[in-house]
């Protein structure tokens, strides 16, 4: 009986040292496969800008810190809607993101979309925020929010207002803007924010409300003069611009922001390893510094968080256009 026991034992042994290493051969598999898989992250704009940016920047961190790999699919076009289609369209997995914004939820206000952008996804992480500022030729005699609000109201139809639009988050804000302070502005919309900006340098507008993100440079040489930020906190790279509240416009307080969502249904173990990878990413006291220099500002809200703000921003949207009586064509 000893014998036969030890000759179990020895057995078992041998079985739990080979189960033991099948078992950690498999974590360290899983562990690779997860860390060398690519996500892929769709954006509704051409390549480019303050949200090709964002991406590339935050896919560097995380193949630095993970391995995994981030590559970046531009699908512009039809507000967003072909993007927001493919994405919702993807496998549950974790490996197709898409890059949300408050163009995204308009789109699906002014019109019937095959991607709800609340309900046809799951939220990962509001991202960023990336400030609107109210801009002017810096040879225009207009100093302040309030010189311009003046003037357009001495010459009612003349002034101009452009921005990137129409049915754009810019585009509401002016005119709703233009309602509280009543004002009557010529509101010009241009296809992108390259054209805006051309047009104000070029004095053939009296001003332009544009991301910070775009118009940075310009604002740094000289050629254009900021009046206001439309957020809620002045801009840390212009800490003397007063907020649009501050210049006497409490009423209106926008943010351009970009997130992250996955298609519906993907599981919450994965959903958490987005927010874990994505959330930590983005708050990095080196990915900060680079987004700074883009005027793009971490502001990390994720999950349920991220889900309840988006839709009060749909509902306010909503609200604000049926007040504006903006509809789509």
């Amino acid at each position: 009986m000893r014998c036969a026991s030890r000759i179990f034992s020895a057995a078992t042994v041998a079985i739990v040292a080979t189960l033991g290493f099948a078992l950690v051969t498999s974590i360290a598999q899983t562990a690779w496969a997860q860390a060398s898989r690519t996500i892929r992250v769709v954006v509704t704009v051409p390549a480019g800008g303050a949200i090709d940016a964002l991406v590339r920047i935050l896919a560097d961190e995380i193949a630095r810190t993970s391995g995994q790999i981030i590559v970046i699919d531009s699908r512009p076009g039809a507000g967003g809607a072909i993007a927001a289609e493919a994405v919702a369209r993807a496998a549950p997995d974790g490996n197709t993101l898409l890059v949300n914004s408050t163009g995204l939820l308009i789109n699906a206000i002014l019109r019937k979309v095959s991607a709800d952008p609340i309900t046809s996804f799951e939220p990962v992480c509001k991202l960023v925020t990336s400030p609107l500022v109210i801009v002017v030729n810096s040879a225009s005699p207009y100093r302040t929010l309030a010189d311009l609000v003046t003037a357009a109201r001495a010459r009612p139809g003349e002034l101009s207002f452009a921005s990137v639009g129409p049915y754009t988050s810019p585009h509401i804000a002016i005119e709703r803007f233009k309602r509280q302070a009543g004002i009557d502005m010529i509101y010009v919309p241009y296809q992108g924010g390259a054209p805006a900006i051309n047009a104000l340098l070029g004095q053939h507008v009296t001003a332009a409300l544009q991301n910070y993100q775009e118009v940075k440079g310009q604002v740094d040489a000289g050629s254009l003069r900021p009046l206001a930020v439309t957020s809620a906190r002045r801009v840390e790279s212009l800490p003397e611009l007063p907020t649009i509240a501050e210049s006497g416009d409490p009423g209106l307080e926008v943010d351009g922001w970009f997130g992250l969502v996955a298609p519906a249904k993907t599981p919450p173990g994965t959903l958490a390893q987005l927010v874990n990878s994505f959330g930590r990413a983005v708050e990095a006291p080196e990915v900060k510094a680079k987004l700074a220099l883009q005027a793009l500002y971490p502001d990390a809200h994720c999950g349920s968080d991220f889900a309840a703000y988006m839709r009060r921003q749909y509902d306010e949207y909503a609200r604000v256009m049926r007040e504006l009586n903006i509809k789509g064509e």
